[in-house]
Order: structure tokens, then C-alpha cells, then sequence
């Protein structure tokens, strides 16, 4: 039977936020044994509450054309450079058709922003997938609210759509056009509309500082998110900030143990950018509270077009031999490979308490 957390432990991670003149000192100082110590505490944490498993969400990266102009990232709509692809909806269905044969539970639909796809289109996509028996997360972007809420419809359970950073005037530097504001606001309707709602943010962004690192975790604890995605700032030689120093593992790491104390549920995924500037990044993440491994099931022709930044790891692998690695990687510190969808458990709850007539409500919101 499940053990569905009650409201006092969903409480619990707010208190961790209180010491804000502690937090900014271990941010600043993220190589000391106090922030050691808060790395380890973090990932007993994550075992007394989420488990000793790691979930398997494996990503299609159906097209990488975007709108948007983000000053960091290699799929910027200014960038001349990238061969640009969009990949069929019959592409994208087989590549899930592998993922299922392979056992994946989840799968992650991924793009820039790209208009292309109706929403009609996508709901197609999640039908299709969900028919599979597969999990379906969405990973693209900001669209309008009608349209998450078809999708939603559909089948899909889960959005991932990071913030990137939670300081207003850093954001609109970096993403000409947009705002925080509009970011936040969609993803509060994602909420509304009973969504997974994974958000997130870079570490080492230029402009970035402790009190802005707090500020991250401030954000992901009041939207209450499922899933909290932490990469590092790995700067993009055909972007504006591609000479800029990029971001670190201890730190990146420390930020992971610290969204684990805060959200002692939410799902964190041990970054592909964490592996992709150290080869045991990702292994460092899962040891700092992280229970996510997002592998890559985007056909092999496509990868090396997907780079929002540089020298990204497994381009070239085939999918099964990913599979193979990745479980070996995960069985090699201890951990295991989850064979369920990996919901969170809090929403699983929520879900409980609506089919039992809202016995036992949680008021804790």
C-alpha cells in the first residue's frame, strides 16, 4: 500500500528556508564541511521520503526551432549556426514505441518554443503515447492556457517548464521579450489545472548571486513544485554570454541538497548538464538528493542539433545501450532503477483525496 505523506510532513521543508543568513553563507562558501554536511543530510532526507529508487524519464527531443532569443542558449532564434529539424509525429511515436520496449514508464516531450505543432497536434502526440501506457511529461515552453488545458485533457500528467532564475531584472536580461512574471503566471494555471509542475533553474548564470540562488528556492517552495530541475550555466560559444565562466558541480550539488530539504517530495533530476561538465556529475546529484535520470531516446540523426549547450553527453549512443549504462551507473552507488511511473507523491495524494470525496483534505496550501 502507498504511504501517502500527511500535511505536517509537506510542511516540514518550509522551515528549512527560515535560516536565510545560513543559506547564504554555505552558497557562498560551497566547498566547506557545513555544506558538506548539508549534501548528506539531504540525501538521508530523500531516502526517508522519496526512497532509494532513481525514475527513468526519458526525453524526445522532437524539435529544436524557437522563438525566444535567451541570451545562454544554443537553440536562441538568432543562432545561424544550428541545423535546424522538426521531427514527424510518426518519428516521435516510434521513438516512443522504442522507449517502451526499452521499459521506460515516462516520457518527456521536448522542444524550443516552436509554434509548428498545434495544440491539436500535440494532444494527438499524447494520445497516441499514452495508448503506449506510458507517462507523458511536456517540456515546451509557454503556450496559452487553453491549450494546456487540452493537453491536460489528453492524458498528459506532468509540465516541466524551468524559471530559470527568480530575480525579475536578471530574467528580463536574459530573455529579451519575455518576463518572470508571464512565467510564473503560467505556471500557477499549470498548477490549477492539476499538473506535475516541474520548474527549476541554471546555477552560475552571470549576474547570479547567493541572494538570487535563495530567491530560486524561495520560488520553487511557494509554487509548492513536483519537480525542481537544477543545471549548471554552461556557456554556449554562439550566444552573447559564451565567454562567460560557466557553472560549477558543488554548487549545482549544493543547490540539488538544498531544494531536497525544502521540497522533501518533489522529484529532482540528476542533470545530463551535470554530466556533461564531469563525468560523475550526475552521480554527485543523486548522492545530494536527487532521484531523476533523464536519458535520451531522440533519434540519433537529431541529437547533435539539440544543443542548448556545448559537448552534451550521449549523442551517439543507442538506445539500448543507454539503457544499459545508465542502469549500471545508477546500481553502482547503490541506488536502483524505479520500475513504477514515479509520480509525486504529494499530487498522488491529491488524487486520493478527490476519488475518496475529499476525506482528509490537505490545508496546508
Amino acid at each position: 500500500m502507498i504511504h501517502y505523506p500527511d500535511c505536517t510532513e509537506a510542511l516540514r521543508g518550509a522551515t528549512v528556508l527560515k535560516d536565510r543568513e545560513r543559506i547564504l553563507r554555505l552558497l557562498a562558501n560551497p566547498g566547506e564541511d557545513e555544506a558538506r554536511q548539508v549534501i548528506a543530510a539531504a540525501d538521508r532526507l530523500r531516502g526517508e521520503t522519496v526512497g532509494n529508487e532513481v525514475h527513468l524519464r526519458v526525453l524526445i527531443e522532437f524539435s529544436n526551432y524557437c522563438r525566444n532569443n535567451c541570451l545562454y542558449c544554443g537553440l536562441r532564434r538568432d543562432n545561424r549556426q544550428v541545423a535546424r529539424y522538426r521531427m514527424t509525429p510518426e518519428e516521435i511515436i516510434a521513438a516512443a514505441e522504442q522507449g517502451a520496449t526499452l521499459g521506460y514508464r515516462t516520457m518527456v516531450l521536448q522542444s524550443g518554443e516552436d509554434p509548428f505543432y498545434s495544440a491539436e497536434t500535440v494532444a494527438a502526440l499524447i494520445r497516441a503515447i499514452k495508448g503506449l501506457g506510458l507517462v507523458v511529461t511536456l517540456s515546451i515552453g509557454e503556450r496559452e492556457p487553453w491549450e494546456y488545458e487540452l493537453w491536460r485533457e489528453a492524458g498528459a500528467e506532468r509540465y516541466l517548464m524551468r524559471h530559470e532564475t527568480a530575480d525579475p531584472d536578471l530574467y528580463r536580461r536574459l530573455h529579451p521579450g519575455q518576463s518572470l512574471e508571464r512565467r510564473v503566471q503560467l505556471l500557477k494555471i499549470l498548477k490549477q489545472l492539476d499538473y506535475q509542475v516541474g520548474t527549476g533553474f541554471m546555477v552560475g548564470l552571470p549576474g547570479q548571486d547567493s541572494r538570487t540562488l535563495y530567491a530560486d528556492l524561495e520560488l520553487a517552495l511557494a509554487m509548492e513544485a513536483e519537480m525542481v530541475g537544477i543545471g549548471p550555466f554552461i556557456p554556449h560559444p554562439a550566444t552573447p554570454l559564451g565567454r562567460e565562466p560557466g557553472g560549477t558541480v558543488e554548487l549545482t550539488c549544493l543547490m540539488v541538497a538544498l531544494a531536497r530539504l525544502a521540497l522533501p517530495y518533489a522529484m529532482i533530476p540528476a542533470t545530463t548538464a551535470l554530466g556533461s561538465i564531469d563525468p560523475s556529475g550526475r552521480e554527485a546529484a543523486l548522492q545530494a538528493g536527487a532521484n531523476v535520470v533523464m536519458p535520451n531516446l531522440t533519434l540519433r540523426k537529431y541529437r547533435p542539433d539539440y544543443q542548448i549547450y556545448p559537448n552534451k553527453i550521449c549523442l551517439s549512443e543507442d538506445a539500448a545501450d543507454c539503457r544499459g549504462c545508465i542502469t549500471r551507473r545508477i546500481e553502482s552507488i547503490g541506488r536502483k532503477v524505479a520500475d513504477d511511473p514515479g509520480h509525486n507523491l504529494l499530487w498522488m495524494r491529491r488524487q486520493f483525496n478527490k476519488k475518496t470525496e475529499g476525506k482528509s483534505p490537505c490545508m496546508w496550501k
